[in-house]
């Protein structure tokens, strides 16, 4: 039977590539450090799979057509479309469909309905973090795309929920995989709002905190506050996934720092599986 390994958070944004270089030392530092843990503790976990939750940046769906929640079932995927992603190393990336569909049959038989594409363009909210965590070889990746973009979203508990679902179905697999789950994106920015580039520092602390509460607690929080502390920031959504998949338990802060240069609270987080 498949078993999950780990679960990880990271943030992502354009400008931790485009402006990599404009970073102050300190933070670039502290990031690159945060990312290269990730990437350590990831590589030590010695998964088969890793599903990557990230929304979709318009790089596969637009306002005619955006569903709450895709996996990806393909045998690979293409890498990330933006010009500025160029240098990213990988132009495919190879799927595992067996997983993914095993993952799509639970899902419908559990009242969940996610979308499914045979082949999906990874963006920079997937890519990023895979880039930054300077990976010596990528596992297979089953993408599952979370609307935090435009709503309606999937409610912050059904987030949760769906984490619960991953880890149930993952461990009702038959092939011995080894699989983990990395959330992407967050803590607090804000993009193309008046409040343009704004950091929600207190927001995101209280957020880091509730990981190590019971969840109906950050839940509520979250249903409180995340209207007004940045567009951005509901991409919190992918953390709970992993949250979830990890029962609520076992939060561990890898680190966390306000950007301005990028203008993102950077969150990297684990959990103890």
């Amino acid at each position: 039977m498949a078993s999950l390994v780990g679960a990880f958070a990271a943030s992502h944004g354009p400008l931790i590539v485009r402006e990599w270089q404009a970073v102050p030392p300190e933070q670039k530092a502290r990031m690159s450090a945060a990312y290269q843990e990730l990437g350590r503790r990831l590589t030590a976990a010695k998964p088969d799979v890793l599903i990557i939750v990230s929304p979709d940046h318009w790089s596969n769906f637009f306002l005619d057509n955006y569903p709450a929640v895709c996996l990806g079932v393909g045998e690979s995927n293409d890498g990330p479309p933006e010009p500025w992603m160029k240098d990213f190393p990988h132009r495919t990336i190879a799927g595992h469909p067996g997983l993914a569909m095993h993952l799509v049959d639970q899902a419908m038989r559990q009242g969940f309905e996610p979308a499914v594409s045979h082949r999906l363009k990874l963006d920079h909210g997937s890519c990023i973090p895979l880039w930054r965590m300077e990976l010596e070889r990528l596992p297979r990746i089953v993408p599952m795309l979370v609307n935090s973009i435009e709503p309606p979203m999937p409610s912050l508990r059904r987030c949760f929920e769906w984490g619960g679902l991953l880890r149930e179905s993952i461990e009702t697999y038959a092939e011995p995989l080894r699989v983990a789950i990395l959330g992407t994106g967050g803590l607090s920015h804000s993009i193309g709002e008046p409040t343009m580039g704004a950091i929600y520092e207190d927001f995101d602390r209280e957020t880091i905190r509730l990981f190590n509460r019971p969840h109906d607690e950050l839940v509520q929080f979250l249903e409180a506050k995340l209207p007004a502390s940045g567009n951005g920031s509901e991409e919190v959504r992918n953390w709970l996934v992993a949250h979830g998949a990890a029962g609520g338990r076992g939060f561990e802060l890898v680190d966390y720092l306000p950007v301005p240069k990028v203008i993102v609270g950077c969150g990297f987080a684990a959990w103890k599986i």
